[in-house]
């Protein structure tokens, strides 16, 4: 599916959400990595651990009263769901949530605190996708998608927005990449207030779908058995969404990848020299700037921690070696 122009956020959108989610979303802060030209945008500091919380509020606040009444559903690996379980609690809204039955157990016990209801399948993001969607019709919610979606990613570009009034000589931002809905909202609120600055996405080696569709010049998929082997179980989605597609291909300047290694690494040292939780998948971007090798041009790197929810047993692992 080919987009028209006139289908894709703008800076308008991103600027709206803001206005939309003043008082329901806290604003994170930029926090120096120590003896290094890289600072962390931490999104891992929401109540729900990472960034979704965003888009999550944005969507949920412009629906109809008629929606908001017969209630949402949700399909996430982990932290969309904890996001929009939080949000539907805090606006009076039922809300399902379909995860996959090897979600983290922080992200499944988190989900379920809020008081949503929590639908297990199995690992594929495919699988998620087609139970909401089946719920969806039988019982009439509201379907919230986790990064395909205008409102989702307006309401995630809002990280770009607060970037570039906190550093304002940054040069380049790095930005997980999963489904696409963070960097496609970043790059939008970027470059169109700055197109000087580079937006470059990072994904785990074992699940770099996007940087291939990007080399392809079309949007490719990856098999699920594949994608299942990263650590960061945030980044295991097979293909982008053909939305988050389109803004990639017209705004972000490049993807590269880490390693599992290098990941790991980044979760340990950003626990131990910056003070900050990051799982693998938020960690992706400290990788890149720090381990990969990558000549990212002049300016101060911003990395973005898009979330921080990782099981304490792997917590553990990871700041032992």
């Amino acid at each position: 599916m080919t987009l028209n122009a006139e289908m894709l956020v703008t800076l308008a959108d991103i600027q709206a959400a803001r206005t939309r989610l003043n008082g329901w979303v806290a604003r994170t802060p930029l926090i120096a990595f120590p003896n290094e030209n890289l600072w962390l945008k931490a999104e891992n500091l929401h109540p729900t651990g990472a960034f979704k919380l965003r888009g999550a509020f944005n969507k949920l606040l412009s629906l109809t009263a008629d929606e908001r009444a017969r209630g949402v559903v949700a399909h996430s690996s982990g932290n969309h769901a904890g996001a929009v379980a939080y949000a539907a609690r805090a606006l009076g809204i039922p809300a399902v949530v379909v995860m996959p039955s090897g979600a983290p157990q922080t992200k499944l016990a988190a989900t379920r605190a809020c008081g949503a209801e929590v639908v297990l399948v199995g690992n594929a993001s495919e699988e998620r996708a087609a139970k909401a969607r089946e719920l969806a019709q039988q019982r009439g919610l509201t379907p919230v998608p986790p990064y395909d979606d205008p409102l989702i990613i307006a309401g995630a570009g809002t990280v770009g927005l607060e970037i570039l009034e906190d550093l304002p000589t940054v040069g380049t931002v790095l930005v997980p990449v999963s489904g696409g809905g963070l960097i496609s909202g970043v790059a939008v609120a970027i470059k169109s207030l700055r197109p000087d600055v580079r937006v470059i996405g990072v994904e785990p080696e074992l699940a770099a779908d996007a940087q291939a569709s990007l080399r392809a010049g079309k949007r490719l998929a990856w098999d699920a058995a594949q994608v299942a082997h990263t650590l960061a179980d945030g980044l295991r989605v097979t293909t982008l969404g053909e939305l988050t597609w389109e803004h990639i291909r017209a705004h972000v300047d490049d993807i590269v990848t880490v390693s599992e290694a290098q990941m790991r690494r980044a979760v340990r040292d950003t626990a131990l020299r910056a003070r900050l939780i990051a799982e693998p998948s938020g960690a992706v971007t400290v990788a890149a700037a720090l381990y990969g090798g990558y000549d990212f041009g002049p300016g101060p790197v911003v990395a973005v921690v898009s979330g921080g929810n990782l099981d304490v047993e792997l917590l553990v692992e990871l700041l032992g070696g």
